[in-house]
Parts: structure tokens; sequence; C-alpha cells
């Protein structure tokens, strides 16, 4: 009896689980389309079909729904990260495949969930601040870091410090995908792309 309660409970938890990831994977993509302000849990109940008070259980308040979403959206790029190095051994390939996960989001007709609430700093609570500045300080050492060891292997430009060219790196793709996406003209991002490419490239005379 025990053991049927115990799998009559586990599959409780793996629907509760179900809607919970399906709340969260709406969330994201109404904060990458509309940002923090633009949508609200009525929006949500549309999209998962569930009525407003099912979505509180999960989520009490928005500001806990989205720092849920930014957190599953940080753990992806992690695991992006650790897939990109496994898969490329060079500098310039790596910060090559970094750039591409943002031409993938414009194809997909969304935006960075970090720059749609970075755009919204000072009206998203503190907690989503914070996240939103560890999450840009993830990425900028990551690429720091790729860049120092590019410089190592001699397989990038010399004459750049790797924390300006991480700086650069982020900047570029940030900024570029705001206005790909406000001017409706995916091609200045994929010029973007291919400039800092060219733009990294070691000195054949080094």
């Amino acid at each position: 009896m025990y053991l049927l309660r115990r799998d009559k409970w586990a599959m409780i938890k793996q629907g509760q689980s179900d809607t919970r990831d399906l709340i969260l994977k709406h969330a994201e993509t109404l904060i990458r389309t509309r940002g923090y302000a633009g949508f609200s849990y009525a929006d949500l109940s549309d999209l998962v079909k569930i009525r407003k008070p099912s979505i509180h259980y999960h989520f009490a308040t928005k500001e806990q729904l989205v720092v849920a979403t930014l957190d599953v959206y940080c753990q992806r790029y992690k695991v992006a990260f650790v897939q990109i190095c496994a898969q490329y051994s060079n500098a310039l390939d790596r910060i090559d495949a970094y750039s591409r996960i943002y031409l993938e989001g414009l194809d997909q007709g969304v935006g960075c969930l970090c720059a749609a609430l970075a755009v919204e700093r000072d009206i998203i609570p503190q907690s989503l601040r914070a996240a939103l500045a560890s999450f840009l300080r993830g990425h900028l050492e990551w690429l720091q870091s790729v860049y120092a060891d590019g410089l190592k292997n001699g397989e990038v430009s010399a004459g750049r410090d790797p924390a300006a060219a991480a700086q650069l790196v982020l900047s570029a793709l940030e900024g570029s995908l705001l206005v790909a996406r406000a001017l409706d003209q995916p091609g200045g991002l994929n010029s973007v792309h291919a400039s800092l490419r060219h733009m990294f490239q070691p000195d054949p005379d080094f």
C-alpha cells in the first residue's frame, strides 16, 4: 500500500514538475519578446492553459517566477560553455560558436533574456538585478578565459587585453541583437558576428 502511494505521489510530483517547466518555458519567451513589465500571469495562463491560481502555486510572485526563469537560462548557458570548449579547441572557434547562440535566438524571433531585463534595470526587483549582474559577469569571465588561452596559443590577436576583448564581444553581440530586432534587420548581427572573428584573427607576422 505504501509503495502504491509513493508511486502515486511520484506521478503527482512529475505532473507538477512538467507544469512548472512549461510555465518557465513560456515565461522565458514572454520576457525575451515583451520584457519584464510586458507580460502578466494572465498571459501565462492563456499559453499554459491553466488557471492563474495554479501558476501562483508554483511561483507565488512574478519576481520568483522571473528569478527561476533566469536561473534556468543561466544553467543552459553553463552547459553550452562546456559543450563549446569540448567541441572546439581554438579560441576563435569558441568565440564564433558563442556568437552563433545569439544568431539562433534571432532566428527564433526572440532577444536575449538578460538584455531584455537590462533594458528594464531601473524597474526590476533587486533580486533580479543581482542575478542579472551575476549572469553577465559569468559570461565576461568565460570569454576572458577563452581569449587568454587563445593568446597563450597564438590563436587570437596579441594586441588586446583579454578583459577588454570579453567586454567587446559581449557588448557587440548584445547591442547588435537589440538593434537587429528593433530594425527587423537580422543581417546586422551577422555582420557583427563576422567582424568579431576578423578582428580577433592573429597577426600572421606575429
